[in-house]
């Protein structure tokens, strides 16, 4: 129902009114209700403005400023919807349920208190009759009324005096307020610079004043004067606390003058009730003018209202456009003549309007017809300084939780690594107790066979010596194998050589002795049970000739000080400290170097970010580049380069937070020509909660805009930092039936695995679904790691090695019945990403592969049951993302059978990671998809003209792949041998080479070295990679080959040109036709080139893995190979428009001149190629540096893909 609402007169009018009904606007057909009451004076009157609950639709907001003191608002501000009261219904079990949360209630013990306050005093409320005055008992009604005129009369002359007075008190009653230390009572609400706990605690309720009782009984013992004069208000005054045994409230009385009669004011109070009720106000306040960090009095007149006939009445309320600080609050019966129920009320400090309703705790409201019942409050603040005020407070709402969760994990973090130090420990004395127990063996072993001497061989003297004794060791040369050296040494150690070669002695000829003796002398270990040594003919390292004593060694007993199993528990305990130390070395170690890996990951996201902000700046850009809330930024926008190029004029259209922020679209702005000269501008002010700033651009400022440059629907969004509010996370489902490193064929299973992760570091919460084949049975596992076995076929070691060690915490959770089958349900962690495993119990995978065994039905089961399993999960994600032809049903059936019924709240994103296979399947996956993507840019235009996707192209887009860089990461690779940084990439990838060389048997040169690593098939341009061997031979290079062919017959092929190659360029070309992943990671390092010339290429990671390592790809342009590899000579510019450098070589064409054209053409400095590796190698080194620092992971593909997922949710 709609009503007009206008600017009225001041809540508190002094004069009578000439209208007691005020009409709306005929359109309406709807009344204002005015509640008149008197301040003292029966002429006064208060109206209670009311307003339709769809306010804040109607009436935009308006400029405003702040109000001053006695001011009254004339401006409304636009506000969220508020909610009819009807359609409070069903709220208010939950609002009523808890009266003690509500705004102004008491506890009965409190009651009880300010009851018995009351009678001690004997005062009397304008609203209550004292029972301790027999004269009021005994007067009738008839002798009131005859009294009142007298009365009046008599006091009239003094209402501007009481008026004067009562503000005074009021006044009084603030400062008293104010001068408590910690108030604990209605004074908490004032504190604007409190901590963010109490702050919090602020906003959840309006604190309760005493029930049942009018303003004046607020006030314990308050004293009855018969003059006029104004008593000061001190802190000995006896005062009732109203306290809420839940919240805070401000220790705010209720305007009390303490010169005025309390009878008097009860029967004025009478006056206003009666005058109210004669004009037909159901309802009105005291006092007239609300303020602020005040108290009011709400009186209803149940007889009038809706409540007629309820034994309960309540209030239910809230502030400033039913936007803050809701509350429930139960009216009590008045002592006023008539049928008048009141309660008090809290005005908190941060409100400009009250809006309410009464109700009978259960369905029944009294709700002014609908429209609902508001007050407006002199305040200091308006509803645009609330609008800051809501703001901060939820900047420090966030702040609080955000410390709090900073906390939370860092003690769950403390508690981990306590648990890891404690199992830690337990491991390193679990060994050391082993060591020992190895090591006795062995002594015992030892020790029947060791003696102190060997006749005519060695003997030490003194014959008795023990541990750290000083002794001397002979030694007979003749007829052993050092008989003739000039030079003798004495190589030894201890305890079976416990600390390996630890004593050196050289030894000379001894004259003392007949015979061909030397002698040295040997300071004995002092934990030494045995000395152990071997003769040489020279120091170590230098030594040729040794006497082992048969393979034996030498060895003597040594007597030692302190008793054996002593001696072996301090041995225990010395093994125990190493190992310690040793494990907090590597610790550190790794600790500082993830510590070093973190921070450049930072670094290269950042700059991922600027060149995300600036990949767009031919069309639009910002200054500052960096978008922060609560500033103001200039757009600038080019429209020669979009659809808007030749318009007179370009209007700006923007909002924030993804379209929802609740101001609404700004409104549209005419863009001005900016200093440039080529860019138009327009100013925006971003609010401090906003955390995406989106906007388009029309060629008209009317409604309908025109032509709109909308980024072919996607809209332009940037990022906005420092805000205090989160984007809500995004829910995003993958199903398919590839994931890396547990079920990997292809890319497919990289991309799954890398594009979840990287998301998910955007905050947004991402599942994987997944078949559970029967490589990943649970039980398997299981019995492999009980028994221990360690001698198995290769299969079960890496079924054994993929459970245990990459799918975290798997276990059963669940069946549900579907397709005639049950399905059983598996859930865990791969590599932190949530998988539900679906595992028929048909047996429909269990056939020992993931491809090749009739699979279109296998994976059409599979589809249908992982959306039967969202269904019945009661799941309801926003995206729901398949791959290929394999889970390119989901997308048919998610629409045909599942979007109307319990999945409607989901889109559907299907990607083409090669179009090669399922053409069908992927031609009605993209007729169903809401969009559809491929793995580039490049590759999305070479096949728009495809069948399965020409009419579906306006919904087609190309993201790039990305790699992972954990995974593929030279600065923490264990499968090379130095690990490096662009900063040191010479000498990492010196180090790779040589071990690669020596790896592979190939010469120690420093020459360059090709690399090829790729499946052998026909897409892959095998006959250029021959062709590309015997060209870089030639060029007195280096050829390696890792890949093999799923083709036997190509696998054949290569074979034979192995062997040829092995023989005829013997230590110059080694071609391993296997895959071997290790050696994968040793050929990106120690590789110079990596040849990717693929006829055709969806995207391809092998490039962008030899960039992450250093390595200059050389790639033929097609698909994501031209996307990612810009040439040294020919790209510059299309690189810079992606903000990159060239970083490799590339070339066109399939056939052998192409291949030469990469390797062999002039380059800076007129240099070839490959001899750039001779002639220019500090060129190319900066060039390796350069792709180094190139980010290819998956942070910008991240980023187009949640904009996908967006403009998708949107449509």
């Amino acid at each position: 129902m709609e009503m007009n609402l206008r600017a009225q007169s001041p809540l508190c009018s002094r004069a009578r009114p000439g209208l007691v009904v005020r009409p709306a606007a005929a359109a309406t057909g709807l009344t204002l209700s005015v509640i008149r009451c008197s301040r003292f004076t029966r002429g006064g009157v208060v109206r209670c403005m009311v307003s339709s609950s769809d306010y804040p639709k109607r009436n935009p907001r308006r400029a405003s400023t702040s109000k001053s003191k006695g001011a009254t608002s004339r401006g409304y501000a636009s506000r969220p919807t508020a909610e009819s009261s009807t359609k409070k219904v069903e709220q208010s079990s939950n609002d009523g349920a808890d009266l003690s949360r509500s705004n102004g209630s008491l506890r009965s013990e409190l009651a009880e208190q300010a009851s018995t306050a009351e009678e001690s005093s004997q005062v009397d409320s304008p609203g209550t009759v004292s029972s301790s005055t027999s004269e009021d008992e005994a007067e009738t009604k008839e002798e009131a009324d005859q009294n009142q005129s007298s009365v009046l009369s008599s006091t009239s002359m003094d209402d501007d005096s009481i008026d004067r007075k009562l503000d005074e008190y009021r006044g009084k009653i603030s400062t008293l307020a104010s001068l408590k230390p910690e108030p604990s009572s209605l004074a908490s609400v004032r504190g604007q610079d409190k901590s963010d706990d109490d702050v919090h605690e602020e906003e959840k309720s309006i604190a309760e004043p005493p029930k049942g009782r009018p303003f004046a009984e607020a006030i314990e013992g308050y004293p009855v004067k018969d003059t006029e004069e104004d008593l000061p208000v001190t802190e000995d005054d006896d005062l009732t606390i109203i306290k809420d045994q839940e919240w805070d409230e401000p220790n705010v009385q209720a305007p009390v003058e303490d010169a005025v009669d309390p009878e008097l004011l009860k029967r004025r109070l009478q006056d206003i009730a009666d005058e109210n009720y004669l004009i037909g106000n159901k309802c009105f306040v005291f006092p007239e003018v609300v303020k602020a960090d005040s108290l009011i009095d709400i009186y209803l007149n149940r007889s009038m209202s809706s409540l007629a006939d309820e034994p309960d009445v309540l209030i239910k309320g809230a502030f400033n456009g039913w936007r803050w600080n809701s509350f429930t609050e139960n009216l009590h019966k008045s002592e006023l003549r008539g049928d008048w129920w009141c309660c008090k009320l809290y005005i908190p400090k941060q409100a400009y309007r009250l809006d309410f309703v009464f109700f009978n705790g259960d369905t029944v409201y009294e709700n002014n017809s609908h429209n609902d019942f508001f007050l407006e409050i002199e305040s200091d603040i308006d509803e645009h300084s609330f609008e800051d005020f809501l703001v901060e407070e939820k900047r420090k709402e966030l702040e609080r939780l955000a410390a709090e969760e900073a906390e939370r994990k860092r003690q769950a973090e403390e508690e981990r690594r306590r648990e890891e130090e404690r199992a830690a420990m337990e491991a390193d004395r679990a060994q050391a107790k082993s060591e020992v127990e190895m090591r006795k063996e062995k002594m015992r072993q030892m020790l029947s066979l060791v003696s102190r001497y060997a006749d005519n061989l060695w003997y030490i003297e003194p014959n008795t010596y023990r541990g750290g004794d000083r002794v001397r060791l002979y030694y007979n040369r003749s007829s052993r194998p050092l008989m003739h050296n000039t030079e003798i040494w004495m190589h030894g150690g201890y305890n079976n050589w416990i600390d390996g070669l630890s004593i050196v002695e050289r030894l000379v000829k001894s004259h003392e002795k007949e015979g061909d003796w030397w002698c040295a002398e040997v300071t004995l270990p002092e934990r030494a049970l045995v000395l152990d040594w071997v003769f040489a003919d020279g120091p170590p390292g230098n030594a040729r000739n040794y006497d082992n004593n048969g393979r034996q060694d030498f060895h003597a007993i040594v007597p030692n000080n302190i008793p054996e199993d002593m001696f072996w528990v301090e041995e225990e305990h010395r093994i125990f400290r190493r190992l310690q130390q040793e494990r907090r070395e590597r610790e550190d170690a790794y600790r500082l170097k993830a510590e070093r890996s973190a921070k450049m990951k930072a670094e290269m996201k950042e700059k991922t970010m600027r060149a995300f902000l600036l990949s767009q700046k031919h069309i639009v850009y910002t200054e500052p580049l960096e978008v922060r809330a609560g500033t103001s930024v200039d757009v600038l926008y080019n429209p020669s380069n979009t659809v808007l190029n030749g318009k007179p004029e370009v209007w700006f259209r923007g909002s924030f937070n993804r379209w929802t922020h609740p101001s609404g679209p700004l409104p549209p702005q005419k863009m001005v020509k900016a200093d440039n000269g080529s860019h138009l501008r327009a100013t925006v002010r971003v609010p401090l909660d906003a955390y995406m700033m989106d906007f388009v651009f029309s060629e008209l400022g009317d409604g309908k805009g025109g032509i709109y440059d909308n980024r072919n629907g996607m809209d332009y969004h940037i990022p906005v930092s420092d805000s205090v509010a989160k984007e809500p996370p995004m829910h995003i489902v993958h199903i398919a039936v590839e994931m890396a490193p547990i079920a990997k064929v292809g890319g497919l299973g990289d991309v799954v695995t890398s594009l979840s992760r990287a998301v998910q570091d955007l905050g947004h919460n991402v599942e994987v679904i997944l078949p559970k084949y029967d490589c990943l049975n649970l039980s398997n596992s299981i019995r492999l790691e009980s028994r221990n076995v360690r001698a198995t076929v290769h299969w079960f070691r890496i079924l054994k090695h993929t459970l245990i060690q990459k799918v975290k915490d798997l276990h059963y959770q669940q069946s549900f019945a579907w397709g005639g089958t049950e399905i059983k349900v598996w859930f865990g962690k791969v590599e932190d990403l949530p998988v539900y495993f679906l595992e028929p119990q048909n047996g429909m995978f269990w056939v020992g592969c993931v491809y090749g065994k009739n699979d279109e039905s296998r994976f059409g089961f599979f589809c249908h049951s992982a959306l039967e399993f969202l269904l019945q999960k009661g799941s309801s994600p926003d995206i729901i993302h398949c791959h290929d032809w394999s889970s390119a049903p989901v997308a048919w059936l998610f629409k045909e059978q599942y979007a109307l019924n319990g999945l409607g709240n989901g889109r559907v994103v299907f990607t083409i990671h090669n179009l090669e296979f399922g053409a069908h399947h992927i031609g009605k996956a993209m007729a169903h998809c809401d969009k559809a993507t491929t793995v580039s840019d490049t590759y999305s235009k070479e096949v728009a003209g495809h069948g399965a996707i020409a009419p579906h192209f306006f919904k087609f887009h190309g993201i790039r792949n990305g790699i992972d860089p954990d995974i593929w990461d030279p600065y923490t690779d264990n499968f090379i041998p130095v690990h490096y940084t662009s900063e040191n990439v010479v000498e990492g990838k010196s180090a790779a080479k040589k071990a690669l060389q020596q790896k592979l048997g190939l010469q120690q040169t420093d020459t360059p070295i090709v690399g090829i690593i790729s499946r052998l098939t026909v897409q892959k341009g095998i006959h250029l990679i021959k062709h590309a061997i015997y060209r870089t031979l030639e060029r007195n290079g280096q050829v390696v080959l890792l890949g093999s062919a799923p083709d036997p017959r190509i696998q054949g092929d290569f074979t034979n040109l192995a062997s040829q190659l092995h023989g005829e360029y013997h230590g110059r070309a080694k071609l391993c036709l296997t895959y071997d992943e290790p050696l994968s990671h040793l050929i990106y390092a120690g590789a110079d080139f990596i040849l990717v010339p693929s006829i055709f290429e969806p995207c391809g990671l092998t490039q962008l893995i030899a960039m992450r390592y250093g390595s200059i790809p050389i790639v033929r342009k097609t698909g994501g190979l031209y996307d990612t590899v810009f040439d040294v000579d020919n790209d510059k510019d299309r690189a810079q428009a992606q903000g990159l450098e060239p970083n490799g070589f590339s070339f066109e064409g399939a056939d052998s001149s192409g291949v030469d054209y990469a390797l062999d053409r002039q380059v800076i400095s007129h240099l070839k190629a490959i001899t750039t590796f001779y002639d220019a190698r500090d060129w190319f080194n900066s060039l390796c540096k350069r792709v180094m620092e190139q980010d290819w992971s998956w942070n910008r593909p991240a980023l187009d893909y949640m904009e996908l997922y967006h403009s998708a949710r949107k449509n």
